[in-house]
């Protein structure tokens, strides 16, 4: 059974930053593209970034040139650093495989605010 953990969540004011983890555990980690979503409230949920290897990561408009997603697969966890946080940033983040096939953990809140 995969279970996957977000946490890092929180508050922060516009134009901070936060970084996101996502344990993942229950797989073979390394064998699978990794993604982060995002669902804000009354939204659906939607892909932020991928992450194939190292090198290879893709990123939605929104996000582009502010977030970055990276990967310890030694840790078997998958990381979302944000940075120039805005208010519409503001959302439930999830991990998952690129298509979102496991199931999904609870999720980390972060709510970007002065």
């Amino acid at each position: 059974q995969v279970q996957l953990v977000e946490s890092g969540g929180g508050l922060v004011q516009p134009g901070g930053s936060l970084r996101l983890s996502c344990a993942v555990s229950g797989t073979m980690f390394r064998a699978y593209a990794m993604a982060w979503y995002r669902q804000a409230p009354g939204n659906e949920r939607d892909l932020v970034a991928t992450i194939i290897s190292g090198a290879i990561t893709n990123y939605a408009d929104s996000v582009k040139g502010r977030f970055t997603i990276s990967r310890d697969n030694a840790k078997n966890t998958v990381y979302l650093q944000m940075n120039s946080l805005k208010p519409e940033d503001t959302a439930v983040y999830y991990c998952n495989n690129r298509g979102g096939s496991w199931p999904w953990g609870k999720g980390t809140l972060l709510t970007v605010s002065s």
